[in-house]
């Protein structure tokens, strides 16, 4: 009686916190489309004064050149949320279509695929963002998409290579390919309807890592230049004052680990969404 009075407690406890991850990822949505219409202050208003400490003017204090901290991380929740989405966006045009591929080519192919994919996740996608921006000309906001989605786009090619061979094996889809249906239309038809929830689940767990990823890029100068507010760059400006001023440092890595946390709550809900073996035993 009491693992079956448990099961519902789980079950709350799993949907609650699924509400949770979609309440924070929201409230950051909001603010992002908030400050392409409204901020508090001049970004590159310098009026306030240096390093001072969170108050009724300025909520999160200001920074060592006397700017508005608090309307810098407004801005740095629109460029994470930009870059996460330009990134997931760009790896899993990338990274379905050649898993695709690869599920469907001859095994020579296949394996060859198989075997790149393997060899581009065994590089850290902070690592292999790196090398891509570093082998352009600049570092730039797009850039850094640009590197993250190139990154990104080997592990959702390895998972769509799995997933798609093993719907593949299907007796169905033997069937459908007797009656001469055309492999596009297999794709289309059978394979990414059968693949898309855990490839969701695995987009938005992508989009944590790239939020993080460009955090670390901008940290390191490689990410978004000024005067983006990359909540990155803000800890790296905030890192010579973090004895004196630690509120510089506290602010923007509060607002990343508030998004990452809503953003793998996010998923871990998902999962249980498309996978109802998962939703019967939580």
């Amino acid at each position: 009686m009491s693992a079956v009075a448990a099961l519902p407690t789980r079950k709350s406890r799993r949907s609650w916190l699924f509400a949770l991850g979609l309440t924070l990822v929201g409230i950051n949505v909001a603010v992002a489309l908030l400050t392409l219409v409204w901020l508090p202050y001049d970004p590159s208003s310098t009026a306030g004064g240096r390093l001072e400490t969170p108050s009724l003017l300025h909520w999160a204090g200001t920074d060592r050149l006397g700017r508005d901290l608090f309307t810098q991380i407004m801005i740095g929740s629109r460029i994470a949320l930009m870059v996460g989405a330009g990134a997931v966006a760009i790896g899993a045009a990338i990274g379905v279509t050649l898993g695709v591929l690869s599920a469907f080519a001859t095994r020579l192919l296949d394996d060859t695929f198989a075997a790149a994919f393997d060899i581009l996740i065994a590089f850290p996608t902070l690592l292999l963002a790196m090398l891509v921006v570093a082998a352009s000309d600049t570092a730039s906001l797009w850039t850094a998409i640009l590197a993250l989605g190139i990154a990104i786009s080997a592990i959702v090619a390895r998972l769509t290579r799995i997933l798609a061979k093993r719907v593949i094996g299907m007796d169905y889809i033997t069937a459908a390919r007797t009656s001469g249906t055309s492999w596009p239309q297999i794709v289309v038809k059978h394979v990414l309807p059968n693949i898309w929830p855990t490839l969701l689940v695995n987009f938005a767990l992508q989009f944590g890592i790239a939020v993080t990823a460009e955090a670390s890029l901008s940290y390191l100068g490689l990410g978004a230049p000024p005067p983006n507010a990359s909540w990155g760059r803000l800890l790296q400006e905030a890192q010579g004052t973090v004895y004196t001023a630690p509120f510089g440092a506290i602010a923007p890595g509060l607002a990343l680990l508030i998004l990452v946390i809503g953003i793998n709550l996010s998923a871990d809900g998902l999962r249980d969404i498309g996978d109802p073996t998962r939703r019967g035993s939580r």
